[in-house]
């Protein structure tokens, strides 16, 4: 049976170690509604990475490359994004930082 849920996911303290924002599992579709990264250290500014890891195999694809992410700023990305089945939404800093990360979807199911 098909279903239709809102969610949320949320990641505290991106680091410039990749990090899984979204873990597609087989059979569901996710609809990113928005994405909300805000730099919490006050350091003088980061830069961010955020993109699909097609079907969790290591091919990235970028939605934003050295996105700059100022000091006690935030950044929101408002755009539609899909993932289908094992796609993951993932984020890196460029170098060691403090950035909390709010994604919310819509999980679809076949």
């Amino acid at each position: 049976m098909a279903s239709e849920v809102l969610g949320v996911t949320l990641k505290a303290g991106l680091t410039n170690a990749e990090s899984v924002l979204l873990n597609g599992v087989n059979g569901h579709t996710y609809t990113i509604l928005s994405i909300t990264l805000c730099e919490t250290a006050g350091a003088s500014g980061e830069t961010f990475d955020l993109y699909v890891d097609d079907g969790g195999g290591g091919t990235d694809y970028e939605i934003y490359s050295d996105q700059a992410l100022g000091a006690n700023e935030t950044f929101e990305h408002t755009g539609r994004i899909v993932l289908v089945d094992e796609d993951h939404l993932c984020a890196a800093t460029a170098s060691s930082a403090n950035v909390d990360v709010v994604v919310s979807y819509l999980d679809q199911t076949r």
